[in-house]
């Protein structure tokens, strides 16, 4: 069983891969998004590539856990991926992911140029390691 994480922008879609064990994620790629059926194209061939069986979308909720327009995109987002792909997608909470990805490169001494290529794929990766941890504790998914 693998599983594939996915950190949703507006211009871009980090991927993250989990080991067959469930045990560690692994960023993958980075897709520069053009448009909506092109990008659903692109996850669906790693999903196939990669036998995945299960999607993980980060879900931008505010900090008080309230949706915003952003939550709302990513929602439909990913309802429009589960048709695709046909097999499950599901939401995880992905509060300051991306803030932390960043620290992790600042505190690695990592360019700007550098960061911004990488900044969507370890953010993904947090959110699928984050989702499989909590697994393992028998936490529930958003």
């Amino acid at each position: 069983m693998k599983l594939l994480g996915l950190d949703v922008g507006t211009k871009r879609i980090g991927a993250a891969l989990s080991d067959e064990l469930m045990i560690t994620a692994q960023g993958i790629d980075t897709i520069y998004r053009q448009d909506l059926q092109r990008d659903l194209d692109l996850i669906n061939g790693l999903v196939k590539a990669n036998n995945v069986t299960e999607v993980v979308v980060g879900l931008p909720l505010n900090m008080d856990g309230s949706y915003s327009a952003k939550t709302k995109e990513v929602v439909e987002f990913a309802g429009n991926l589960a048709r695709v792909v046909q097999i499950p997608v599901k939401t995880w909470d992905e509060r300051l992911t991306t803030v932390q990805a960043e620290r992790v490169l600042l505190e690695a001494d990592m360019s700007r140029a550098k960061r911004k290529k990488v900044t969507d794929k370890l953010a993904a990766q947090m959110i699928l390691q984050s989702y499989m941890d909590s697994r393992k504790k028998g936490q529930d998914n958003v």
